[in-house]
C-alpha cells in the first residue's frame, strides 16, 4: 500500500465517502475522454451506471479497458485512487444499484431529488450495471 494511505481499510474508508470518480474509456479514434460517474467500491470491483445507448457505454462497448479515477475533495489532502482494468457490462442488478448509490450522493429529503432517484430505479432496463475488476489499483497524492 502506498503511503498515501497506511492501509487498504484507510483507502476503502476514502472510497466510501462521497466522491465523484472519472470513468476514463477510450474513442474508437484510441483518445481518452473521462466523464463523471457515481461510483461503488466493494473491496473487490468498482461499479457504476449508465443509460443503454449513452457515448460511455457504447464506447466501453468497443473497447472495455478502462480507468476510474477518484480524487479528494476541495479543502482535503490531495489524493487519488485509481482503478485499471476491464469493465463488464451487465443488464442485471442496475436498480439495486442505484438503489444504493441515491442517497449516498443526493439529499433525498428534496423531492426532486427523490422524484429523479425513483424515476431511475423504476426505469433501470433502459439502464445497465458496468463493473470493473481492477488488474491494478494505483495511488497518489
Amino acid at each position: 500500500m502506498a503511503a498515501y494511505f497506511k492501509n487498504e481499510e484507510e483507502r476503502d474508508a476514502f472510497l466510501a465517502e462521497p466522491r465523484l470518480a472519472i470513468l476514463m474509456s477510450n474513442r474508437k479514434s484510441g483518445t481518452p475522454i473521462g466523464v463523471p460517474v457515481w461510483f461503488e467500491w466493494d473491496g473487490t470491483v468498482v461499479q457504476i451506471f449508465a443509460g443503454k445507448g449513452t457515448s460511455k457505454l457504447q464506447r466501453i462497448q468497443n473497447d472495455p479497458r478502462v480507468s476510474v479515477l477518484v480524487t479528494n475533495s476541495l479543502g482535503e489532502q490531495e489524493v487519488w485512487v485509481a482503478f485499471d482494468g476491464t469493465a463488464t457490462v451487465h443488464d442485471d442488478g442496475t436498480a439495486e444499484l442505484v438503489a444504493r448509490l441515491g442517497p449516498k450522493y443526493w439529499d433525498l429529503s428534496k423531492p426532486e431529488l427523490k422524484a429523479t432517484l425513483d424515476q431511475w430505479i423504476q426505469g433501470a432496463e433502459h439502464m445497465v450495471r458496468i463493473s470493473v475488476e481492477p488488474d491494478r489499483i494505483r495511488a497518489g497524492a
